[in-house]
C-alpha cells in the first residue's frame, strides 16, 4: 500500500504539478476587474495560512506551537520575487487578514479599529472578499480528511518532505476537481476561521509597518467610503 501511494503520488507531482500556480498576466487582469466592481482595484490574490496537524509529535522540536502567517509567507521563494513583474503588474497587490501588515503588495485589515467606524467598514468589506479563501480551505480539508490530522511520523528531512509533498498532491487534486467544475456537496457549509491571537505576533523586523502599503490601505478604504457613499 505504501508503495502505490507513493508512486501515485510521484506521478501526480510529475504530469499535475502545474496545477499549482501564480496566476498569469490575463488572469491576474481578470481579477483586478472583477474585484475593482466592489472597490479593491489591483486585487489579483488571497494570501492566508492554515494549520495542518500531525497525529504525532516530530522526534525533535517537540513542542506544540504554529508559525505566524507573515513569517511562512516570507520564507518562500515567492517573496523574494514580490517586485517582479513577472508576479504583479503595476498597482496588483494581494490580500490577506490582521494577521499580517500592510506591505507594498500586501493589503491587509486592521488589527484594531479603535472604534472608528471607517475602519471597522473597511474590515467588513475585506472580510467579504476572503470569504472565498476560507470556503477553499475549508472545502479542501473537507475533501480531504487526513489534512485535518496526518498520521505520519516526522524523524528526518526526508520524511518532512514527504508530508509537504503529501499535502501538495491534495492541493494539485483540489485545483483538478475545480477545473473540472466538480461542485463540491457537502453537508456542513465549510468554512474554516482561525483566530490570529492564537498565531503569535509577527516577525520584529515586520512590525514597523510599510510606508507604502499604509498608503495604498488607505486609498482603498478612501474608494470604498465613495461606493458606499453613492
Amino acid at each position: 500500500m505504501v508503495n502505490y501511494t507513493n508512486r501515485v503520488m510521484t506521478a501526480l507531482e510529475s504530469a499535475m504539478g502545474h496545477e499549482i500556480a501564480w496566476p498569469d498576466r490575463q488572469e491576474r487582469a481578470v481579477n483586478s476587474s472583477h474585484f475593482a466592481e466592489v472597490g479593491f482595484p489591483g486585487f489579483i490574490v488571497l494570501v492566508d495560512g492554515t494549520l495542518v496537524k500531525l497525529s504525532q509529535r516530530p522526534r525533535d522540536d517537540r513542542m506544540l506551537g504554529s508559525c505566524h502567517d507573515l513569517t511562512c509567507l516570507r520564507q518562500l521563494s515567492l517573496w523574494r520575487r514580490f517586485g517582479s513583474a513577472q508576479l504583479f503588474d503595476n498597482g496588483q497587490y494581494l490580500i490577506g487578514d490582521s494577521g499580517y501588515v500592510p506591505l507594498d503588495r500586501l493589503m491587509c485589515s486592521y488589527k484594531r479599529t479603535g472604534g472608528d467606524m471607517d475602519k471597522v467598514d473597511f474590515n467588513t468589506c475585506i472580510a467579504h472578499a476572503r470569504v472565498s479563501n476560507e470556503h477553499c480551505t475549508g472545502i479542501l480539508k473537507a475533501r480531504w480528511q487526513s489534512l485535518k490530522k496526518i498520521r505520519t511520523q516526522l524523524r528526518n528531512p526526508g520524511e518532512n518532505a514527504y508530508v509537504i509533498c503529501w499535502i501538495r498532491c491534495y492541493i494539485i487534486l483540489h485545483n483538478f476537481l475545480i477545473w473540472r467544475r466538480d461542485e463540491w456537496s457537502g453537508d456542513v457549509h465549510p468554512i474554516e476561521i482561525e483566530r490570529e491571537d492564537d498565531l503569535g505576533s509577527p516577525p520584529q523586523d515586520a512590525q514597523e509597518q510599510n510606508i507604502c502599503g499604509v498608503q495604498r490601505r488607505q486609498a482603498v478604504q478612501n474608494t470604498l467610503r465613495d461606493v458606499t457613499l453613492v
